[in-house]
């Protein structure tokens, strides 16, 4: 564990900067001292690296919460995201330099070129990932129906979804058809529309296909029930989606 002036020292992220981050819902510490004060675990550090490298892409801070917390997250997806959305950035800074430098050296009339400024394909990309980011109806839902929750309130709402998982591991070698298998099914589905947000078929759908696509959401659920859970569950619900 480290201390929010430890943390601070360690990130260069002021101390009044975290404490607002905790305020305002957006990183809470891993818990606090009998005396009040906020102690920071690894998981913590790892949540403070992406909200600063969404904040490097100018990200609202409101966004950046939306997206950490939605339900649909996948840490590894959004590195991706956020290596291509840097790169592009990069090669965006590159051109603006290359066309100072030019400037300076022939003057601005002799380079009408205003291209270099055309920032359009670079938040056009980002657009499209914060839909994948969960910028969606559902996590609307999801934000109303989790508003006032504390974080141990929340974090048992995800433990209790991870047993149902465990459930598919119990069961996760036989036929993803079989009437137990859609029981579960159903009762992932009836579970995330009493927690987070009514979860159609559609997005059930769109679900499962998330929790075979590898990353940590794949791994998580890989830990809770054993390897194979993820795709047996991810079968059970295509099968279970599909029916007439």
């Amino acid at each position: 564990m480290m201390t929010v002036h430890e943390v601070s020292r360690l990130t260069g992220v002021s101390i009044r900067t975290l404490q607002y981050y905790d305020r305002i819902g957006l990183l809470h510490p891993a818990e606090y001292t009998d005396a009040g004060y906020r102690l920071y675990d690894d998981a913590a550090l790892e949540t403070l690296q992406q909200i600063l490298l969404f904040r490097e892409l100018e990200f609202p801070l409101k966004d950046i919460r939306r997206i950490i917390q939605s339900p649909s997250f996948d840490r590894r997806k959004a590195l991706d995201q956020q290596i291509t959305l840097l790169e592009m950035k990069k090669e965006h800074l590159d051109n603006l330099i290359c066309l100072a430098r030019e400037i300076k050296t022939t003057g601005a009339k002799a380079n009408m070129d205003f291209s270099a400024f055309d920032s359009k394909k670079m938040d056009e990309y980002a657009a499209k990932a914060k839909e994948t980011w969960g910028e969606t109806p559902a996590y609307q839902e999801f934000e109303q129906k989790t508003k006032g929750k504390s974080k141990a309130e929340m974090m048992e709402v995800n433990r209790q979804m991870m047993d149902i998982f465990a459930e598919f591991g119990a069961i996760r070698n036989g036929d993803p058809a079989s009437a137990e298998a859609r029981a579960l099914v159903r009762k992932l589905q009836d579970f995330i529309s009493a927690h987070y947000y009514t979860c159609t078929d559609r997005i059930l759908s769109g679900l499962g296909q998330m929790y075979a696509a590898g990353g940590e959401m794949t791994d998580n659920i890989d830990r809770c029930g054993g390897e194979g859970t993820a795709v047996f569950a991810s079968r059970a619900i295509r099968v279970f989606c599909d029916r007439p």
